[in-house]
């Protein structure tokens, strides 16, 4: 029998908020970047590999989808950030 466990609809928002807090103490854009997104080249060559049974490969898409989405949500943070004047 399979259980099958569905994301907290809010992770992504909470992931993404993690990172814009390492953003806000100075961490570099571009490398916060990189270690959120998944490149679509290395889920293709995930999804190419024999071995993976088809429910893996699914979870694989389901892991893209998901860092598009904190990818995305981080993205807008930052924007958001860059149109604010700060208050000191």
């Amino acid at each position: 029998m399979e259980v099958r466990v569905e994301p907290d609809i809010a992770t992504p928002q909470r992931e993404a908020a993690m990172f814009y807090g390492l953003f806000l103490r100075g961490h570099p854009l571009d490398r916060l970047r990189r270690d959120i997104d998944v490149p679509r080249p290395i889920l293709d060559k995930w999804l190419r590999a024999r071995y993976y049974e088809p429910s893996f490969r699914e979870a694989l898409r389901r892991i893209y989808t998901y860092r598009k989405t904190v990818l995305a949500i981080f993205d807008e943070l930052v924007l958001h950030e860059k149109g604010c004047p700060r208050v000191h």
